[in-house]
């Protein structure tokens, strides 16, 4: 299967490319009108001036210029009508040709082009029209600030804010639109408390704020306090927080603002109504009283009907959403297409059927909901007779069909599908494009799986040859492909974009640093992640809500203690910072320190969710929690109403088999009521390791080989179990079977990082330029280690060979020669950090254990299992302060230069107050685009 056609740009870029074209493009069609000075306003020319107006609106604007062309005498209106009727239809190049021919222009010629720039998201031209501005008023400074938050670099935004000579009640809510669209709610609150006057508009921001990061609690709190204020609600002030109710599941409140909604003359409103009984409708509880509300209701409107028929469908009452559809008076297409979705869902595919016939012109939604109701019934053959019927697709359209055709056994037709869609030039969706991999799975399609992933590629190429053909580009332009190439995993390529946008001097927003810190964690560079850190501080940007979660996330990967500095420097903490901070602690091993941060949750009122639990059950597995464990599954369900899903009992079954209860994590398995996964039969298996339980783990095994059979990961874990027993004979039957099969095992691998340099080790290495010294240093502290009590555990070795041989396998695993290396080329007391591809053997856990104790370092090894092994902590950042007080930064940056910790640096860099040495060492560093930023 090939895929020979390459791909079209996205319809987004063309439109922008030909807007830019096209406006470009008249700009030289244009005779060129020589500078003149304009007369002021005359009565003659405003009939001309009207009529350009009227043939812009209706984006007639060739004709608008033969009549501007026409006019034997324009004044300032008609040369403004002109400019005006290009900025209105996307063609700002050609306004400000014809602007600079005016050598009289005023005020408001400045302000259309600058309103014309800032619509189509053009910054740097924007911000050039408002500089060259001779003058200004408070609608232009609320136009540029207000472009700058639209494109999301609410710094600017900020700083031109400030620099306002005046404000009105638009200037303020223009910014805080910036900080609530951001989500940057702290930002937004203190905004919110300074303004000297505040409209209906600024407390329904603050609300919508607040829905947007799921803070309904707050967002109800700022209504409460706008009520007490005795400013009366709107339809868009009653529908915000319409949605923030909907989600505390309080009838109480429901009840009140129903009330109120009766005071104000909005109960007959059939918006505020809607949105109300979309309220009821959430809580299937409430299924009664939203459907007395809904009888209640003395107008509705389509939206309020297909509300009301899709919650009794989703309720599994269908006869009720029945009896409600039928009294519908007029059937809109919402209301039909949520009845036969739920006819569907509860498997009435006929009647589906025929309510779609019935609808004389279906739209796409209509489209997919019959086709995704045939596919859920696992009749394909129908659902393809009505895609192929289709008059309009769109991508949920075709992820729906590929999906259902993989996923009922059709993976060749799910894989000729997405072809068909490549050929087409469509943009394939994630779903389409996760679909045809498990169709690849399905059939061992390994090349064509190749093939399906390297178009994902391409499409990435694709938006980075759009990008960089841009004629110019604004920081959601930069946000947007570092996001795509983090997104595809490609760390090292999207931190070189960063550096690029740098040097082009656009200033970061925090989207792209959360990304940066994101990235930073996952690639295990300590310096890049406390470089990005630095630059977060510099901006200001270190205390905003995504910045400070991304922050805690990354200092987990490379520890703990910078986790918590930066969780208690919060003004404001989420669920997202709570969960983060859990499952931190989780992935150290430091279960009881995660309980007691999920204690603290609680004391500050925010309820758990999902993710709380995973990390909350995977805490208590790591540290041998048994009974807290169990107790919080069972809190999950019964205190909290949580349905479990495949993470949470994966977690249990860890819970249980690393405790020695082997057989009781097989039965927990057999007993739960979902289909157990890969990860969960590779936690029992895990367990049996562990353990050495031969008969349940060759049980887990089998099912694993069955699911996966490609993993080398299962087979090694078996012969784990098999050599641990000295069961030789059983070690090589399973290398056989992996042979047999084609499968072969991933070799270890290790990362540590010097300076800015990373450097890799493989078991047995023999390339590194410093080999021989590593090998030395090795032998020097594994002499140091045995007397210090430290026993090599020859399990490990998966070979059948004498004790001598095995010791000196184990003293050549990747990890130790990493950790060899870094005491070899870094001062005493430096921590050393490690990656490494595969998980860590139990050996080379303890041996990490009596290095860190005997050498006094803090070792942190992140293995492919995404946990941390730690040992003792110094406080190195405590040692270089010490020497900032006593000896000063120049000897202070000597300790650095040697150590390569960019920690040390932004720590001297910050704390020094002598701009001449913060200059010395700028001078002396190497550290590129980002010192010299800073």
């Amino acid at each position: 299967m090939v895929f020979p056609i390459k791909w079209g740009k996205p319809p987004m870029a063309r439109c922008q490319h030909l807007c830019r074209f096209l406006s470009s493009a008249a700009a030289k069609a244009a005779p060129p009108i020589p500078a003149r000075r304009v007369p002021r306003a005359s009565d003659g020319t405003s009939a001309q001036s009207a009529r350009i107006r009227e043939l812009a609106r209706l984006g007639r604007v060739h004709e608008a210029r033969e009549v501007f062309d026409a006019m034997p005498h324009r004044d300032i209106i008609a040369w403004n009508s002109m400019i005006f009727a290009y900025c209105n239809n996307g063609m700002p190049d050609a306004a400000r040709s014809l602007a600079a021919a005016i050598s009289g222009g005023n005020l408001r010629t400045g302000t259309i082009l600058l309103s014309g720039y800032a619509r189509l998201g053009r910054v740097r031209d924007a911000r050039r029209v408002f500089d060259e501005m001779p003058a200004r008023n408070v609608v232009s400074w609320n136009t540029i600030i207000g472009c700058y938050v639209k494109n999301g670099d609410i710094s600017l935004a900020r700083r031109l804010f400030d620099a306002m000579p005046s404000r009105e009640v638009t200037s303020w809510n223009t910014m805080l639109t910036g900080y609530c669209h951001s989500r940057q709610m702290v930002d937004a609150r203190n905004l919110f408390e300074q303004m000297p006057e505040r409209s209906l508009v600024s407390w329904t921001l603050m609300i919508s704020g607040y829905v947007l990061i799921e803070q309904h609690d707050k967002a109800w709190d700022i209504f409460c306090t706008m009520h007490r204020e005795g400013m009366a609600p709107d339809q868009p002030n009653l529908v915000s927080v319409l949605s923030a109710v909907s989600h505390l599941e309080n009838f109480d409140i429901l009840d009140s603002l129903h009330v109120l909604a009766l005071k104000t003359g909005f109960a007959r409103d059939v918006v505020v109504g809607t949105a109300m009984l979309n309220a009821y409708t959430r809580n299937a509880s409430m299924l009664d009283i939203a459907l007395k509300f809904f009888e209640c209701m003395t107008e509705r409107n389509e939206y309020t009907w297909s509300t009301m028929i899709a919650a009794l469908s989703q309720g599994g009452r269908i006869d009720a959403a029945f009896a409600v559809y039928q009294r519908d008076p007029v059937k809109s297409i919402p209301s039909r297409t949520a009845m036969l979705t739920g006819l569907a869902r509860c498997g009435r595919i006929n009647d589906a059927r025929i309510l779609f016939e019935e609808i004389s012109e279906p739209n796409v939604v209509s489209w997919n909901a019959i086709i995704t109701g045939y596919l859920q019934n696992e009749m394909v053959d129908a659902a393809e007779e009505l895609f192929n019927r289709m008059p309009y697709r769109n991508t949920i359209s075709w992820a729906a069909m590929i999906a259902g055709y993989a996923q009922n056994g059709r993976s060749e037709e799910a894989l000729a599908l997405l072809q068909v869609l490549h050929r087409k030039g469509v943009l394939p969706s994630l779903s389409s494009l996760t679909s045809s991999l498990f169709a690849c799975s399905n059939t061992e399609a390994l090349e064509t799986g190749k093939q399906v992933h390297s178009l994902a590629n391409n499409l990435l190429e694709e938006a980075r040859d759009t990008f960089e053909k841009m004629p110019s580009r604004d920081v959601v332009s930069w946000t947007t492909i570092i996001s795509a190439y983090a997104q595809a995993e490609l760390g090292n390529e999207t931190i070189g974009i960063f550096r690029s946008m740098m040097h082009e001097h656009e200033l970061p927003n925090p989207p792209i640093l959360t990304i940066l810190l994101g990235i930073s964690g996952c690639l295990g560079a300590s310096k890049l992640g406390q470089q990005i850190h630095t630059v977060a501080i510099k901006l200001g940007m270190d205390s905003r809500l995504i910045v400070a979660n991304a922050l805690i996330s990354m200092y987990f990967k490379f520890g703990c203690s910078d986790s918590l500095k930066v969780l208690y420097s919060m003004e404001e903490r989420d669920i997202f910072t709570w969960n983060t901070i859990i499952t931190g602690y989780a992935q150290h091993g430091l279960g009881r320190e995660a309980i007691r941060m999920y204690q603290e949750m609680r004391s500050a009122g925010v309820l758990p969710n999902e993710v709380t639990f995973v990390g909350l059950l995977h805490a208590c597995s790591h540290s041998g929690l048994v009974d807290q464990g169990r107790q919080f599954f069972k809190s999950m369900i019964c205190e909290y109403g949580l349905v479990p899903i495949l993470e949470h009992y994966a977690c249990m079954v860890d819970l249980l088999g690393r405790a020695g209860d082997v057989h009781e994590a097989e039965q927990f398995i057999l007993d739960m009521p979902i289909e157990p996964d890969t990860v969960i039969w590779s936690a029992l298996l895990g367990a049996c390791k562990i353990h050495k339980n031969v008969e349940v783990g060759r049980r887990a095994a089998e099912k694993l080989f069955n699911i996966e059979p490609s993993n080398a990961g299962n087979y090694v874990m078996l012969s784990n179990i098999y050599s641990s027993l000295g069961m030789w004979d059983e070690v090589a039957k399973v290398r056989k079977r992996m042979k047999e099969q084609g499968v072969n095992k991933e070799p270890g691998r290790s990362w540590i990082q010097i300076k800015n340099k990373m450097h890799s080790f493989v078991m047995g290495d023999e390339e590194h330029e410093q080999i021989e010294d590593i090998y030395a240093t090795l032998q020097e502290l594994y002499t140091l280690l045995k007397t210090a009590g430290y026993v090599p555990d020859t399990e490990f070795v998966l070979h059948d060979i004498d004790e001598e041989q095995k010791e000196s396998s184990l003293l050549h695993h990747s990890e130790k020669l990493a950790v060899a290396y870094g005491l070899l080329v870094t001062p005493k007391g430096m921590p050393i950090q490690i990656m490494k591809n595969l998980r860590i053997c139990g050996d080379c856990h303890t041996f990490m254990k009596f290095v860190s104790h005997v050498t006094k370092r803090e070792i942190d090894i992140r293995d492919g299992n995404g946990e941390e092994q730690n040992g003792l902590q110094m406080r190195g950042l405590n040692m270089m302060d010490k020497t900032l007080a006593t000896q000063g930064a120049r000897i202070a940056y000597s300790i650095w230069d040697v150590a390569g910790d960019s920690q040390f640096l932004d720590h001297i860099l910050i704390t020094c107050k002598d701009t001449m040495t913060i200059l010395y060492i700028f001078d002396l560093t190497s550290q590129g685009t980002l010192n010299n930023f800073l």
